[in-house]
């Protein structure tokens, strides 16, 4: 059965979303213990931020004297702000595609400018040493929907899935289906890339309704996928859309949220007893993702339909397009898109109790600008793997803050699910560690391995070093706070600490499913 969208006009809010790019100032408490690293100011949203708060490196080149100018209010290091009453809060998880390391401005982007993330980050919290569970988009979703290390399902070991032989297993517990026996609504706007029909869809795994896309990539008006096939669902049955793809799911996004608060306002009037029924909002943007279409370019859409159609290998893939300033149409539109849907989050009125959580699912490709950082998607090197993340909940936390603390994918889901009260499965046990004692009671975050394994490389990241083993075979070791570009090999100096980090990651590998042969 196909669904038909309305031919209403699209309802955008550009407007509104465009007052979210001013400043704010915002009163903050500094209450509680601070983190256990401590950090001198850096400036926000600029240049300053353009550090990336790579550790000690002081500054980063790259930032401009325009971002200096319009630098804002200055960061401050990370402190809790324990003994807050809060519900139990909202949830908005935004993943961008594909995003680099710096292609925000308020991580050091030159040229792209992000007011509507920029401010998210000055409302809340922004992390600098944040990375994706994985180098490539599926394996980092499943590390967030599951809490635990790709390769422990067999889904997870596609290194993106590309075709309908894997997928996350419909028994397996996730994030939604865990908040969901806790009592949260769920849904899934946007990018899903965890399996496809008839095996496995998001209303499969946990999540009430599903609006978007099954595959890894889509061309974002016809709605081909990578075989061809039209890949707009609504639940399991396609649905007729030929609009530019991130104006349809940012508007599925605000009706979603618009339609929550007109529910908690309904419930709040009527004064029933059952008002706690928050909700999990899982919006996953395909943008800046390629083929390198930004909305408007439609005489480009249409010719890579004509090569999909004619079956040319790879057309969607989009080899031969895209510009630094293709890329930057794209990732501004993301910006105004996410801009939008905040607008809508703070006009329904639950902007106070809404954790709102933003980052990308792995490291950028081709156009995205990364540095300081080597490699990028499929590596990793830092490139490949470290993300922008932020943070936002006024009910709980201060704003105008920045953590350095080593943070990936996985530590997220366990969080998320303390927060809410739920619990996770015994029998399939977290990877991640909870933040919600750092973040709310001013607990120290204990040091912990980060653990990666992809194809042919592996990872381990333990307090301020980096074990790499890359596709040469090179067993390598960084300092990664004082060399983040992992240029200056310290393994010959210090070959017991070596030894012990790579024997962590195998100890961990051997855990784990082994790769399919071939």
């Amino acid at each position: 059965m196909t669904s038909v969208a309305p031919s209403t006009p699209e309802n955008s809010d550009r407007s509104a979303s465009a007052a979210a790019s001013g400043y704010t100032s915002v009163s903050t408490s500094a209450s509680a213990a601070i983190s256990r690293r401590t950090f001198g100011g850096l400036a926000g949203a600029g240049a300053a931020a353009a550090v990336g708060g790579l550790g000690a490196v002081a500054s980063v080149a790259g930032a401009t004297s325009a971002a200096a100018a319009t630098a804002g209010p200055q960061e401050r290091p990370f402190r809790a702000a324990p003994g807050r009453p809060s519900r139990r809060p909202n949830i908005l998880f935004i993943l961008g595609d594909d995003l680099g390391w710096a292609d925000l401005y308020s991580y050091g982007a030159p040229d792209i400018r992000t007011p509507h993330l920029d401010r998210l980050a000055r409302q809340g919290v922004r992390f600098t040493q944040a990375y994706a569970g994985s180098a490539t988009c599926s394996p980092t979703r499943f590390s967030l929907y599951t809490g635990r290390f790709p390769g422990r399902t067999e889904g997870g070991l596609a290194e993106p899935i590309a075709d309908k032989s894997a997928g996350l297993a419909p028994d397996h517990p996730t994030l939604a289906s865990l908040l969901r026996e806790a009592g949260y609504a769920t849904a899934l706007i946007g990018k899903w890339h965890c399996g496809y029909l008839p095996d496995y869809s998001p209303t499969r795994s946990g999540w009430d309704t599903f609006f978007g896309n099954f595959g890894g990539a889509l061309e974002y008006y016809s709605k081909l996928g990578l075989a061809g096939e039209y890949d707009l669902y609504e639940g399991d049955a396609e649905y007729k859309d030929l609009r530019y793809y991130t104006r349809i799911i940012t508007e599925r996004a605000v009706d979603h949220i618009t339609k929550a608060g007109k529910a908690a306002a309904s419930d709040a009037r009527s004064d029933k007893r059952h008002q706690d029924r928050p909700w999990l909002l899982n919006l996953n943007f395909t943008t800046p993702h390629w083929p390198w279409i930004a909305d408007g370019d439609e005489a480009e859409s249409a010719e890579i339909v004509r090569r999909i159609k004619a079956g040319e290998p790879g057309a969607l893939q989009h080899r031969d397009g895209g510009s630094l300033e293709k890329y930057r149409e794209m990732v501004e539109d993301l910006d105004r898109s996410v801009g939008e849907v905040l607008a809508a989050l703070r006009r329904s009125g639950q902007e106070e109790d809404t954790l709102v959580f933003f980052a990308s699912d792995n490291g950028g490709e081709r156009w995205s600008y990364n540095w300081p950082l080597s490699g990028n998607k499929a590596s990793l090197q830092e490139g490949g793997i470290r993300v922008p993340t932020l943070v936002r909940w006024p009910a709980r936390l201060d704003a105008g803050q920045v953590s350095h603390e080593p943070v990936f994918t996985p530590d997220w889901t366990a969080t998320l699910l303390e927060i809410a009260g739920a619990r996770p499965d015994r029998a399939h046990p977290l990877d991640g560690t909870s933040l919600a004692g750092y973040l709310l009671r001013g607990e120290r975050l204990a040091e912990r391995d980060l653990f990666w394994r992809v194809r042919g490389e592996r990872a381990l990241r333990r307090g301020d070093w980096k074990y790499y083993r890359g596709k040469g075979g090179k067993d390598q070791l960084f300092h990664i706070v004082t060399d983040p570009r992992e240029q200056a090999d310290k393994a010959a100096g210090e070959q017991r600490l070596l030894g012990r980090l790579r024997a962590a990651w195998e100890a961990v590998d051997d855990t784990l499913l082994p790769y399919p042969k071939g």
